[in-house]
């Protein structure tokens, strides 16, 4: 089955800057488009970034636009997500997830494999 993994939380400044991973197992990563979420306690999940399964598209939502990298290595099953600069507001459990077609997509019904959760805390 597919599995995904996160890592890279942890606690960072304000200020400062994030570079998550995700390793993907279980099936060809390089088909399918990936994606990242988060959820900030008593919050709702909210989408953060999106991108295709070549890369060639990409997606940053409003609230970390200017601030958001998202890229893959398919050679490496890895997707990853920057964030820079950090501000307390990006304080959330970050997700990975993966579609089963190959565009990017900001909607979390749209995916249909979900990782644990890798959890950060901006300091300010």
């Amino acid at each position: 089955q597919v599995q995904l993994v996160e890592s890279g939380g942890g606690l960072v400044q304000a200020g400062g800057s994030l570079r998550l991973s995700c390793v993907s197992s279980g099936r060809t990563f390089s088909n399918y488009g990936m994606g990242w979420f988060r959820q900030a306690p008593g919050k709702e999940r909210e989408f953060v970034a999106s991108i295709s399964w070549r890369g060639q598209n990409t997606v940053c939502a409003d609230s970390v636009q200017g601030r958001c990298t998202i890229s893959r290595d398919n050679a490496k099953s890895t997707l990853y997500l920057e964030l820079n600069p950090l501000t307390p507001e990006d304080t959330a459990v970050y997700y990975c997830a993966g579609r089963n077609t190959g565009g990017p997509s900001v909607s979390a019904e749209n995916y249909y494999h979900w990782g644990q959760g890798t959890s950060v805390t901006v300091s300010s």
